[in-house]
């Protein structure tokens, strides 16, 4: 005799798998990137020496400077994996990663929410696919009441190809072209585009 409990997926990992089917509709194949970063992935994607997303929870004992803290934003993991695409000479790339970030709490804890980012560059894409792309995910979620803002303080970003997303006035993240500096950062003379 024995006891059998009935399985099956909780609510988020039913939310993350439809979520990712959706991206992957759209023609985006899926990452896992790593939660540990470089420091120094923060210069890369130009984040102000001031900004809030620079308090990371550094880890106490770290295999090396390149794993030495926690990320608080998934840009930079986004775009190392398109970088590696673009030097592999992948013509068209779309990715997506369904990621924690890491926020440090006063009590020496985290707060780690799951995130979406997409990321491309080549076969056509640009602002307006990519545009296209997040409107058909928040709508495939209900999320309705989504506006876009033009972004032209993000120095992640072009200045001219970047918007804020918005749902019932809340912001839900930024899209766009990735600064030309920044893509120089990482050794790439084409047009990274991620949301």
């Amino acid at each position: 005799r024995g006891e059998t409990t009935r399985g099956g997926f909780s609510e988020q990992q039913l939310f993350d798998r439809a979520l990712g089917e959706t991206c992957r509709t759209l023609g985006y194949d899926e990452i896992i990137t790593y939660s540990f970063i470089s420091p120094s992935y923060y210069d890369k994607i130009r984040l102000p020496a001031d900004s809030p997303l620079r308090n990371s929870m550094k880890i106490l004992n770290p295999l090396g400077e390149d794993t030495s803290i926690m990320r608080t934003t998934i840009l930079p993991s986004i775009l190392e994996i398109l970088t590696r695409n673009y030097n592999y000479r992948n013509k068209a790339v779309r990715l997506y990663e369904i990621g924690k970030v890491y926020f440090a709490r006063p009590d020496g804890m985290a707060d780690e929410p799951k995130l979406l980012c997409l990321g491309g560059y080549g076969g056509g894409m640009d602002f307006f696919q990519l545009k296209g792309a997040v409107e058909r995910i928040l709508a495939g979620l209900r999320i309705s009441d989504v506006t876009f803002e033009a972004e032209s303080e993000n120095p992640s970003y072009h200045p001219g190809r970047c918007a804020r997303v918005y749902a019932g006035g809340k912001l839900l993240g930024v899209l766009g072209q990735i600064h030309p500096l920044a893509a120089e950062n990482y050794g790439v003379d084409a047009e990274l585009y991620t949301a």
